[in-house]
């Protein structure tokens, strides 16, 4: 699908205080390596990942999206008050009833004719939300809509430490827990609207092509326990399923465009580590100079890594926000979005 009206208004993110060291995340599992006779550096050496960023655990899913979103607001370019759609896109939720969207909804301060809904697609969350937003858009269904997400992996991660430094696992039995430390937090909002109502342009919504596979929607799943969350990743498989998805996605997109792979000047993946992003390369045959990555320092922030990529991207070259775009989401179940701008 292509959009002709559609154009990012305003972009915003908010990250945690805290900052947690690979190295740090190794100490704390002493007990494991003692015991398994594992050397330290592993975490870093395999992801690439030299540090991530947590919140408190008490902090909810919606103080964090409401914290970008408070952000986004705070120069009064956006009415709060001319909002027709807020959605909240994470992983994270307050809890499983009322949508969190309704918490984030009263943090930020909207108006009452805002319509509020979660959608949740694991990594793929924000994509997906942002093109139901934008197609609601396009078809003036509605005039402006807000995006969050909002994600604090510390329950995960604290959680993972004490299954694996309780636990009587070998060496075999805790892959399926290293890529949960990996994760990390951020949080992130984008407003957009109609070009005929835009307080100001930044970015054109201009198509998306998916692919979908959910024939290995097991190889990553995450449920919650009495302890906290509880995820089990085979990630050597999901490298290479997620691989073959995003490459069907991939041709469809230059279908799609008409673009090749020189064309974008700048390329955001799914921000899973060193050995996903060159694989990714690799495979889309695209030159790993067009890319922008944050896993180094942020890890894994589930939905909220390629937004809050992209944004940082455009802050540190304001160039860009203009420029031909590829936004390439990839979500656990397993499906790929991909998202182009400025065509």
């Amino acid at each position: 699908m292509s959009f002709s009206r559609v154009v990012i208004e305003k972009m915003a993110y908010a990250l945690p205080s805290q900052i947690i060291s690979s190295v740090e995340i190794e100490e704390l599992l002493s007990p494991l390596y003692d015991r398994l006779n594992l050397k330290k550096g592993r975490l870093e050496l395999m992801t690439g990942i030299k540090e991530r960023r947590f919140w408190d655990s008490s902090l909810n899913a919606s103080q964090a999206s409401a914290e970008a979103g408070r952000k986004l607001l705070e120069d009064q370019i956006i009415d709060p008050d001319e909002v027709d759609l807020l959605i909240h896109s994470a992983v994270c939720r307050d809890r499983l009833e009322p949508a969190t969207a309704s918490y984030v909804h009263r943090l930020m301060g909207l108006g009452e004719k805002t319509q509020i809904l979660d959608v949740s697609n694991a990594c793929l969350g924000f994509l997906n939300a942002l093109i139901l937003a934008a197609s609601m858009i396009e078809q003036k269904a509605i005039k402006r809509a807000i995006i969050v997400a909002g994600e604090n992996g510390k329950p995960l991660v604290d959680e993972t430490l004490r299954i694996l430094n309780n636990g009587k696992m070998n060496r075999k039995e805790i892959k399926s827990y290293f890529a949960n430390l990996t994760i990390g937090a951020g949080a992130v909002a984008w407003s957009i609207t109609s070009n005929e109502y835009a307080a100001q342009t930044l970015t054109k919504i201009s198509a998306f092509s998916t692919s979908t596979d959910t024939s290995h929607n097991h190889l990553c799943e995450g449920d919650q326990s009495i302890g906290g969350m509880v995820m089990q990743t085979n990630s050597e498989e999901l490298l290479h399923a997620g691989i073959d998805v995003a490459k069907k996605a991939w041709n469809k997109f230059l279908d799609i465009t008409g673009w090749s792979s020189s064309s974008p000047e700048l390329i955001v993946t799914h921000q899973v580590g060193r050995a996903h992003q060159h694989e990714i390369e690799k495979a889309l045959g695209y030159n790993p100079s067009k890319s922008f990555n944050t896993y180094e320092t942020l890890g894994n922030c589930g939905s909220v890594s390629l937004p809050i990529s992209y944004t940082i991207a455009c802050e540190k070259n304001p160039k860009l926000i203009n420029q031909k775009s590829a936004l390439l989401g990839i979500g656990s179940g397993l499906s790929s979005l991909m998202l182009a701008l400025n065509n």
